[in-house]
Formats: C-alpha cells, structure tokens, sequence
C-alpha cells in the first residue's frame, strides 16, 4: 500500500504531468474565449437578419422606394419617433425614415414622461418617444427605457 501511495506522490510531482495539466487547461481557457466570440458575434448579426424576415410578419410590406437590403440595416437597439399603435406589451414606433419598429415593454422597462415616472398604459397614439432597448430574436426591440419628448414642432414653437 505505501509503494502504490510513494508512485502516486511521484506522478503528481512530475514535470510532465504538471505541463500535460498546464497545457490541457490553457486549451479549456482558449475554447471558452472562442466560444464567447462566436456566442455575441451570432447574437449581433441574428438581429438584422430576424429583423429582415419578421418584417412582413410584423409591419406588412414594405413601402414603395424603400432601400432595405442595400446596407441599410435598422438600429436594433433603440428607436425615435411617434406611436402608430398600442397593444400592450407591444407598441408600434414610426420613426423619421417612416420605418415601423415593433418595441415591447418588460415589466422592468422604465417609461418617464419628462422627469416624471408613468406606466405603459399612460401611453398614447402619437406620442413622441425614444426608446433604448436590445433586440431579440423576433426583430423586436426589448424596451429597457422610454422617455417621451416634445414633437420637433413642438420645441420650434417653443422658441
């Protein structure tokens, strides 16, 4: 027993053993980084392509003239512009180049109108909003924070 004790102690006291262990844990360490990198390369890039085809699904056509596809992807994590549509947890935001973005509301989603907290059901039909968020898979974009801001027509009046 204490000879099958006296080799082990020498196995793991070897300089071999400890490179093979050295060596086997540098490529654990390499094929987690690889892995991370391919994990948010895959999450940007399925955005714009989920985006692409939930369009119809989820605004109907696109309008005449439109240049989509041609390097003109959507910002997929935000949105400025007036509400079109409310269905709760979803609202439907037109934005300046009339491109209709569908943005949901979390239960964690903060909604201030100027520095005013509010709910989502004090919402209206064209209000003027921005919207930061990150998408998900369906080409939506997941509200973390909506403010409502003045029309640009509004603040030219003002001044």
């Amino acid at each position: 027993m204490q000879k099958i004790h006296q080799k082990m102690l020498q196995l793991f006291e070897s300089k071999i053993l400890v490179g093979i262990l050295y060596g086997v844990g540098i490529v654990i360490v390499l094929i987690l980084i690889f892995s991370a990198g391919v994990s948010v390369g895959f999450h940007k890039a399925s955005f714009g392509r989920a985006w692409e085809e939930n369009y119809g699904r989820n605004f109907g056509m696109m309008p005449e003239g439109s240049d989509f596809g041609k390097n003109n992807f959507p910002n997929a994590h935000g949105a400025i512009g007036k509400i079109i549509k409310i269905e709760l947890p979803t609202i439907i935001v037109q934005d300046k180049d009339n491109l209709e973005k569908v943005v949901l509301i979390k239960d964690d989603t903060k909604i201030e109108k100027m520095k005013m907290e509010i709910k989502s059901s004090d919402l209206a039909i064209d209000d003027f909003i921005v919207v930061i968020g990150s998408p998900d898979s369906q080409g939506q974009i997941e509200a973390k924070f909506i403010r409502i801001i003045p029309t640009p027509n509004e603040l030219f009046q003002q001044n």
